[in-house]
């Protein structure tokens, strides 16, 4: 899209996605500091979760989930999870850049006192999976190329495997299907964006 606007003319809304993400004239974009779904919990105790600050420079979270009741004494195994968003929508606070939070789990592994649910004696560093949808699972991938088979450079952190959820690899060009699109689509784009 080639769009001008000369000095005196200040850049105009061409896009709006649900109040989250806005897209102007000038092809700057903002992005909401909020999430704008709200997704419920369906809390029936047996799960908790703790949100924590894995890099405090650019305040950036994790969430973390243990069962809330030990079934075993075995070591729990570590399972990153990346939710998908277009790579511009949702949130567990923007952005996340995930290679910070896997070095910020190597960094509990070689700890003294690392974070209380990330102990020696609670979770299998040797047993780490991460996994993502949609977008998510573009960055999963991206994750398993730049660390390699057995993230060498993570150690004591291995991860043993990746699990990549309907990700989006595109080309340069369309392909006749994604152009054409399926015959009995329910959901289209232009729903998606309210337009």
């Amino acid at each position: 899209m080639n769009v001008s606007t000369s000095a005196d003319t200040p850049p105009y809304e061409v896009d709006e996605c649900q109040g989250v993400l806005r897209v102007y004239s000038d092809g700057s974009i903002w992005r909401s500091s909020e999430p704008g779904f709200d997704v419920p919990v369906d809390d029936n105790g047996s799960v908790v979760w703790r949100d924590v600050v894995f890099d405090p420079v650019h305040n950036l979270h994790l969430r973390l989930y243990k069962p809330a009741a030990s079934i075993s004494s075995a070591k729990l195994l570590i399972f990153y999870y990346i939710h998908g968003g277009g790579f511009c929508i949702g949130s567990r606070t923007w952005p996340n850049p995930l290679i910070t939070a896997v070095k910020w789990l190597q960094a509990q592994a070689l700890a003294k006192n690392p974070y209380p649910w990330l102990t020696h004696d609670a979770a299998n560093f040797s047993k780490v999976f991460i996994s993502g949808d949609s977008a998510g699972g573009n960055i999963a991938h991206n994750l398993a190329v730049q660390l390699g088979p057995g993230s060498p450079d993570l150690a004591p952190v291995q991860v043993k495997g990746y699990v990549v959820l309907v990700p989006f690899f595109g080309g340069t060009g369309r392909t006749r299907l994604e152009v054409e699109g399926p015959k009995d689509a329910t959901l289209i784009w232009t729903s998606l964006i309210g337009l």
